[in-house]
């Protein structure tokens, strides 16, 4: 076994490698880039070896820095976790010539699986389920239209070296074959520098099924059933889970089987992901296999009991696998939601910054709340919530890099109950300072459509096809929020009375009938009649009684928490509270399953005078452009005194491995450049005004 291993990687899965390696006796390198310097990974292996500037092409993607790094500290292998090096076939191949261990696949694996062609084809020699289509390279878009047509519409027209959703396009007749093919070709160039495209058989209805599979250097190839990843935005995972609420046993062997077939065909050794494409009848397909540790393997450990790095490790240094195909589990469900740094509001651009306050779920259930009934944290994994992440309280989400900034899972006994408990565990994630898309996650899970299952990869263009809104995440009480505001206001009022020294006779005084407004847009206010009875301090109980419904709330959470636990008519909850910042700092801000309101809890006198109250309009800022998100300013493309149409290109934003281009929306005339190019932006900044 290694006595020391580098991890050539960076955030959340170099925090989790570092962490199986502590659990095995194994040392552990970290390396860093210079926006990395304080980073959690850092922190917690036990050297650091600072590879370059921020940008990946300058530090996480040198490989000759890696393998000097290795060499300096005497680490005997490295893990590259996923991204950056870990597909690099050339990176595995150096390791071993320069005799350091890759604890992943050979470099030949890599390499047979890295061209989509050529894995295509190895796929069919292998006898695994292929999609029909044209797998050679095509020349020409007329080339395309003819090879399109003998296939049948709909066709999907992808790049070889494509990844990560670009140089993909599906086609539905000639005219959208023929472009298609010509703008897949120029995204493929320009972003992988590989041209070559083919095309295949759109399947309708379709989703994204992976077969987790795990080989050793003798030969030995096991599946570690599938993983349900059909939940995506513009091809990126949003939510993942294990078992597949849509495949039958039959299929579920089946897919394993041809997945073990394939690595087989390829000498696999490590862990991988044979990734398909079902249909509606459960007709599936070879889409194209992950030569690396995925990001959502943890919903896989808790479904079999096994920790994947691990066992990476453990083939890595020449051990054979400790089990077979019939020792593997399938215990229980598995959900995972990648917790990312983006404004769902604000059509997910990245939200980077300093997280002001970072409580994940775990460090709450670790305590043990008596309330949290189906909660409990048993050593950060089975029976409740696990929290894999690379930041901390007070730590800073570089625009570097991806916007991941954890991924929070659940395990329950069946669906339903991990549904429940992710619910629960989102209601308790406490993230400030940058935005996040906790309330996204939050609607998905309550939406009618995925708790039945009846979902596949359009699920998200389908039903959010216009983006997400606040309106989008409906509440299952929305009263309940109400009752929370006002059980709070009258907790702190509790307190306030009891101050010692008060002047005789202009005492705190509480009062049982209260109003509650709920701030709307516009001004457009709604207000709510509330009565409370006798708050019992020894409980922390109060009754509270909204539109003729009583909520008897209990809680012993402390004033001036975010996160507010107890229960509710004798159902556990998590809300989260807290004044609002801002222009009306009076309000309180109630958080729960994804809802938020803003609400004034007033005196009865207090409502009827606030009712009267004009409604002041925001500024008109129409005449400025806005950064829409924080990030580097790259370009400006217009000059003072430029006459603009609506829709030209005004400037170029920066952020986590993307551009966004801002365009104008009205026609007008630049009157002043007000940020420079390089200047790191906050959000609505002003960048340009017009006259």
């Amino acid at each position: 076994m290694f006595k020391k291993i580098l991890i050539a990687n960076r955030g959340e899965i170099a925090c989790r490698v570092i962490k199986t390696a502590k659990k095995m006796g194994i040392a552990t390198v970290a390396v860093y880039s210079e926006a990395d310097k304080e980073a959690r990974h850092v922190a917690l292996a036990d050297e650091a070896v600072l590879l370059g500037p921020a940008p990946s092409r300058e530090s996480y993607l040198v490989a000759d820095k890696i393998i000097a790094a290795c060499k300096a500290t005497g680490a005997e292998a490295v893990h590259p976790g996923y991204g950056f090096l870990s597909e690099n076939a050339g990176f595995a191949k150096r390791c071993e010539e320069e005799g350091i261990a890759f604890i992943g696949p050979r470099y030949f694996s890599i390499e047979a699986m890295g061209d989509k062609i050529a894995s295509k084809k190895l796929a069919n020699e292998a006898q695994v389920n292929t999609i029909p289509g044209y797998n050679d390279a095509i020349d020409t878009p007329e080339q395309a239209v003819e090879i399109a047509k003998g296939i049948g519409y709909p066709v999907m027209i992808k790049a070889s070296a494509g990844g990560g959703g670009k140089g993909l396009r599906v086609a539905f007749n000639d005219k959208e074959a023929f472009e298609g093919f010509s703008s897949c070709r120029n995204e493929a160039r320009n972003s992988f520098g590989d041209d070559r495209v083919f095309i295949e058989k759109y399947v309708l209805e379709p989703r994204h099924i992976e077969i987790q599979v795990l080989g050793d250097s003798f030969g030995n190839v096991v599946y570690l059933n599938e993983r349900e990843c059909s939940i995506q935005r513009r091809h990126q995972k949003v939510i993942e889970e294990a078992p597949s609420p849509f495949i039958s046993d039959a299929t579920r062997k089946a897919m394993g089987e041809q997945a073990v077939a394939l690595a087989k065909a390829v000498k696999y050794q490590s862990a991988g992901t044979v990734e398909f494409v079902v249909g509606k009848d459960q007709d599936f397909y070879f889409l194209e296999m992950n030569t690396r540790l995925q990001v959502e393997h943890p919903v896989t450990e808790n479904i079999t009991g096994l920790d994947l790095v691990e066992q990476m490790i453990r083939v890595a240094a020449g051990e054979a696998l400790s089990f077979t195909q019939a020792d593997v589990k399938k215990e229980g469900w598995s959900i995972e939601c990648r917790i990312n740094a983006e404004d769902p509001f604000r059509n997910f651009l990245p939200s980077t910054g300093r997280l002001v306050r970072y409580q994940p779920p775990a460090a709450v259930l670790e305590q043990s709340v008596p309330t949290l009934v189906g909660l409990a944290y048993e050593n950060g994994r089975f029976g409740g919530v696990r929290v894999d992440t690379g930041v901390y309280d007070g730590g800073e989400i570089p625009m570097f890099y991806d916007s991941m900034i954890a991924k929070l899972i659940v395990h329950g006994k069946d669906r339903n109950d991990a549904i429940a408990k992710m619910r629960e565990a989102l209601n308790a994630f406490v993230i400030r300072g940058i935005s996040s898309n906790i309330p996204f996650q939050a609607a998905l899970l309550a939406h009618p459509k995925f708790v039945t299952g009846q979902f596949n990869t359009g699920f998200i263009a389908e039903h959010y096809a216009h983006g997400f809104r606040a309106e989008d995440v409906p509440h299952d009480d929305p009263n309940f929020l109400i009752a929370l505001a006002a059980f709070v206001r009258r907790k702190a009022r509790e307190r306030a009375a009891g101050i010692s020294g008060q002047l005789q006779g202009h005492e705190v005084a509480h009062k049982n009938e209260l109003v509650v407004c709920k701030l709307g847009a516009e001004g457009a206010n709604t207000y709510f009649d509330v009565t409370l009875g006798e708050f019992d301090a020894k409980t922390g109980t109060a009754d509270v009684t909204v539109e003729g419904k009583t909520y008897s709330i209990q809680s012993h959470t402390k004033l001036g928490d975010v996160l507010v636990i107890g229960s509710v008519n004798g159902q556990p909850f998590s809300a989260q509270v807290e004044r609002v910042a801002g222009k009306n700092p009076l309000a309180i801000r109630v958080i729960h399953n994804g809802t938020q309101v803003d609400a004034l809890v007033l005196l009865p006198r207090a409502a009827e005078l606030h009712k009267l109250m004009p409604y002041k309009a925001p500024p008109d800022l129409s005449k400025f452009l806005l950064s829409p998100m924080p990030g580097l300013l790259v370009n400006i493309a217009v000059k003072v005194g430029q006459k603009v149409l609506a829709g030209e290109k005004l400037a170029v934003i920066e952020a986590m491995k993307m551009e966004n281009i801002l365009v104008a929306t009205q026609d007008c005339v630049v009157k002043e450049i007000q940020a420079d190019v390089g200047a790191s932006l906050s959000v609505d900044q002003p960048i340009i005004s017009f006259e």
